[in-house]
């Protein structure tokens, strides 16, 4: 039986250990699997961006660009891939399109490969600029690749005609592959087919396509093999010891479910155990920082994915009313509605659970935070549905701000000039572009980072001795029998339970 090959994006060096260990995986626990990474067989290894620049410089101590050239030396036969937020590149607002040409072309020159293009709101305007920097950036590495991404969600005004179309307006900008993101594991195994039928049938079967979903709902697996058997060529996975939960599906089972199928992975299994024991016996070291999700099917109504039910937990315990966490699970639905509704994604999730909060604590909009305002007036972009005009009203008032329709950039002046001008001030500052995008990126945490850069990274893990000490201390603590008093009509008995 011929079988048509499978490609697989491992995940575990960054949104592995992003969704199951807060992103605090340092460097140093990595560089021992990449040999093996390398040589196992992925289409890609995705080890860059997304939160992983932020956390390096504010937990870490470490450099991110020496990171990425540190995974180019030790991968050399890999494609490295990152996730880039479009116009918001790394960072949490909109940057001037100097900036992201200068971040893309700078990405390139030191070892990045493939390129995944988001837009919170899946607005193409927001797409546009980094995606034809993405394109120039071949000039510097020719292995450069522009994948454009479509971020999944379910609503009223989202359906697979209209991710087939975004899928079209993705190919026009020049991507050359196309990525269905599902970040909350919100996508069934039915629609998965369908959208990735649609695409291929729409724009052809040569159309590269890839699926990247997390395994929190427990229902991704099968729409991984419902979007295989449409015609995906490549999926997501992270390797077994690194997955599940708020995280992704296991590399290995993926492996598994396509034997006896006509499909295969090709994937070097004796290199997929090395790696998956490498990491088994690092993930103890950030037992302080592990989710504690393991399967949450809530998500399949509510949408809300568990990061940010988290945040959301966190933020009304602050605020003394734990006990309104249900209140603001009802209300995000009707908020993200007002909004047009947008994808729950980084930053869209905060913005709108952080309203919802606000409306429960306080009344309906009484009080509007600068993002949701922002959001609703089009300064993050346009989501596909119709904003409340009512709420837009308050926005204006709140804040005497009047709405923009065109694309957001477009309003910001100038900025490169003024960052780097601002960078060579700071202590440590090395006179680098790379320097001046970390401030740029990150302009309240760069100067304490640049500073303490040169005492090297500052691992938050524990050590060996410390883990085997907890390990040692909780095996130990129900090694004997235990005693027990217990108080009877009047008398005291000593009653001692002994391990089986």
């Amino acid at each position: 039986m011929s079988q048509r090959k499978i490609g697989v994006t491992e995940l575990v060096l960054r949104d592995g250990h992003q969704s199951l260990l807060a992103t605090r995986m340092a460097l140093e626990d990595m560089v021992d699997a990449c040999a093996d990474i390398d040589a196992a067989g992925y289409w890609s290894v995705e080890c860059w961006g997304g939160a992983t620049y932020d956390s390096c410089i504010r937990f870490l101590n470490e450099d991110p660009w020496v990171r990425l050239r540190t995974f180019r030396e030790l991968m050399p036969n890999s494609r490295l891939q990152m996730l880039l937020r479009g116009q918001n590149l790394l960072g949490y607002r909109h940057y001037q399109d100097e900036v992201v040409d200068r971040f893309v072309i700078k990405s390139a020159e030191n070892g990045m490969d493939v390129f995944r293009v988001f837009d919170a709101l899946n607005d193409p305007r927001n797409l546009e600029r980094a995606m034809r920097s993405v394109q120039q950036a071949k000039k510097v590495n020719p292995n450069v690749h522009a994948q454009g991404t479509i971020c999944y969600t379910i609503s009223p005004v989202h359906t697979v005609e209209g991710y087939v179309k975004t899928a079209g307006r993705l190919l026009e900008m020049g991507a050359e592959s196309i990525c269905l993101k599902d970040m909350a594991a919100l996508l069934q195994p039915q629609p998965a087919y369908d959208i990735i039928r649609g695409i291929k049938e729409a724009y052809g079967e040569d159309t590269q396509l890839q699926v990247h979903c997390h395994a929190t709902s427990g229902v991704t697996l099968v729409a991984l093999q419902k979007a295989i058997e449409a015609g995906v060529d490549v999926v997501d996975t992270s390797i077994s010891s690194m997955s599940l939960g708020p995280g992704h599906n296991p590399t290995e089972s993926l492996v598994a479910m396509l034997e006896g199928t006509p499909y295969t992975t090709d994937l070097d299994y004796d290199r997929l155990l090395k790696i998956r024991d490498h990491f088994a016996k690092i993930r103890p070291k950030y037992k302080k920082f592990e989710s504690a999700v393991l399967v949450d099917t809530d998500i399949l109504k509510s949408q809300i994915p568990g990061g940010m039910l988290s945040n959301l937990e966190s933020q009304l315990k602050a605020q003394g009313a734990g006990d309104k966490l249900r209140e603001v699970m009802e209300e995000i639905p009707r908020v993200k509605a007002d909004a047009g509704h947008p994808p729950l994604v980084t930053p869209s999730s905060q913005i709108v659970g952080t309203q919802a909060v606000f409306n429960v604590l306080m009344g309906p909009y009484k009080r509007m935070t600068a993002e949701f305002a922002d959001l609703m007036l089009g300064y993050y972009g346009e989501s596909l549905g119709e904003r409340n005009p009512d709420v837009i009203k308050i926005a204006e008032q709140q804040f005497n701000k009047e709405p923009i329709t065109a694309r957001p950039a477009d309003y910001l002046p100038p900025e490169w000039d003024h960052l780097k001008e601002e960078a060579s001030k700071l202590d440590g500052f090395d006179g680098s572009e790379e320097d001046v995008l970390t401030y740029a990126m990150f302009p309240n945490v760069a100067p304490v980072f640049l500073a303490e850069r040169a005492e090297g990274p500052k691992s938050v893990a524990m050590t060996d001795a410390q883990v085997a000490a907890e390990a040692e201390a909780s095996g130990s603590a129900l090694s004997g029998p235990i005693s027990y008093k217990v108080s009877l009509g009047g008398r005291e008995h000593t009653v001692k339970v002994e391990l089986a």
